[in-house]
């Protein structure tokens, strides 16, 4: 079904920053929750806000057509998140140009937040500014660089209160390699634990929506190359998902309690042979994955409802050793709630 809600547990220290993930096994431990994708939105019908949401490890290539590509020629959004990850030197005025006229005019940059390689860029229609009541953004480190300088690992984020729904976006990067499991676990908590820290009011009150997107880096477990390309080729990637990491980590109560994603319909994203669709054909031979994702949470499934319409790769998207994935998510909100 495609109308699926989201929860997160009720219980929050009063001594520390709430955490955007719940990372400890318990009674009302979910995992991640898969959900369908009804694929018609009635923009501005049947929705109060509607929001895309795009993540994209970039290699460090950029070009305006990918990003035109990225963006697309649909229009049918309120909100449009774009975080980038491996996003080339000194490119952050020119990407934001680059995204603004992809966009036609049709939306503008309200907020954005860059760490080295790591940016997120949040646009909304020309009035956006009179229905922000709030925006903060922030960054959390978590060490390394990936092998390559600057080319930096952690998390960016954007908080916003939009039409009096308040809403946090998180694009991060996680440590590379199948191995790093824990490590990648470990980061995802930091992250969450650290992020608007310096914000933090005990007696605030929390987001309405968590969207997490990024290069998270989990890979495929106990499965080689060949086995799992043959399953990829012949259109049953499918039957890998229960080799996926994140699931599988999620599954353990580590990381992602209560969070959605919709269906890995797609291919695995990773690694791709740059400038085509074909998985890495270098001595490594890389196993496929889905390292890139983009999950989200409601805080109260009582007073907003969000129905995916959108959880997809753009293939036809070259420039990268990754695919980038988007999503498009519409909400609908109840009494409490009301857009102003």
């Amino acid at each position: 079904m495609g109308n699926q809600l989201c929860k997160r547990g009720k219980s929050r220290s009063k001594r520390r920053p709430m955490s955007f993930i719940h990372h400890q096994t318990s009674p009302s431990h979910v995992g991640i929750r898969t959900v369908a994708v009804d694929k018609v939105c009635n923009f501005s019908t049947n929705s109060d806000l509607c929001i895309s949401t795009v993540t994209w490890n970039m290699n460090g290539q950029v070009s305006f057509e990918d990003l035109a590509e990225m963006v697309g020629s649909n229009r049918e959004f309120d909100l449009l998140a774009v975080g980038l990850q491996e996003a080339p030197p000194c490119s952050r005025k020119k990407v934001a140009a680059m995204l603004s006229a992809a966009l036609d005019e049709s939306h503008n940059l309200i907020g954005k937040v860059t760490m080295q390689s790591l940016q997120l860029y949040l646009f909304g229609p020309k009035n956006a500014r009179s229905f922000i009541n709030e925006l903060k953004v922030d960054k959390q480190s978590v060490g390394g660089c990936g092998g390559i300088i600057g080319r930096k690992k952690g998390a960016v984020a954007i908080r916003i209160n939009y039409k009096g729904i308040r809403m946090v976006f998180i694009s991060c990067h996680l440590s590379a390699h199948a191995r790093n499991v824990e490590e990648r676990n470990s980061q995802c908590r930091h992250i969450s634990h650290s992020l608007f820290s310096k914000f933090w009011n005990p007696y605030g009150r929390p987001s309405h929506i968590t969207i997490w997107l990024g290069d998270l880096n989990y890979r495929l477990q106990g499965i080689d190359t060949y086995p799992a390309r043959s399953l990829i080729e012949k259109d049953l990637h499918r039957r890998l998902h229960s080799k996926d990491q994140l699931l599988q980590e999620a599954g353990r109560g580590q990381i992602f309690n209560g969070f959605c994603e919709g269906t890995l319909t797609f291919k695995p994203t990773y690694k791709y042979n740059k400038g085509s669709s074909n998985y890495d054909t270098s001595h490594k031979v890389r196993v496929p994955a889905w390292t890139d994702r983009i999950l989200f949470r409601i805080e109260d499934e009582n007073n907003m409802e969000a129905t995916l319409h959108s959880y997809e790769s753009l293939d036809e998207i070259y420039g990268s050793d990754h695919k980038p994935v988007k999503a498009h998510l519409c909400l609908r909100l109840g009494q409490i709630i009301q857009p102003i």
